[in-house]
């Protein structure tokens, strides 16, 4: 089992950005793709990124690409989520999410996600 701490999440002005991580522990973490979901209020949570073993795929929401940047730190049993040029329509609850059925990362389903964290809030002011 895979434990997960995001940290990074806060208020911010629309335009700005924020960076989120994700810690992990248990399992080598270079063994399995990792994920970024966001649930705003009301709404089911939602695939935002999700990245491959090694870093070397990555994958995007529409709604996030070219502003979204997913990354990993296999040395620091860390991944990323770089979010810029900031909407209120990105307000939201973010969480990552370990797929440890997979290496390559292309999953975008929340059933593929065993391990979740508890969530960081994400406030974007107009």
């Amino acid at each position: 089992q895979v434990q997960l701490v995001e940290s990074g999440g806060g208020l911010v002005q629309a335009g700005g950005s924020l960076r989120l991580s994700c810690a992990a522990s248990g399992r080598t973490f270079s063994s399995y793709a990792m994920g970024w979901f966001r649930q705003a209020p009301g709404k089911e949570r939602e695939f935002v990124a999700a990245i491959s073993w090694s870093g070397g795929s990555t994958y995007y929401a529409d709604s996030v690409k070219g502003r979204f940047t997913i990354s990993r730190d296999n040395a620091k049993n860390t991944v990323y989520l770089q979010m810029n040029s900031l909407k209120p329509e990105d307000t939201a609850v973010y969480y990552c999410a370990a797929d440890e059925g997979s290496l390559g990362g292309s999953s975008r389903n929340l059933s593929d996600f065993g391990s979740w964290g508890q969530g960081t809030q994400v406030t974007v002011s107009s």
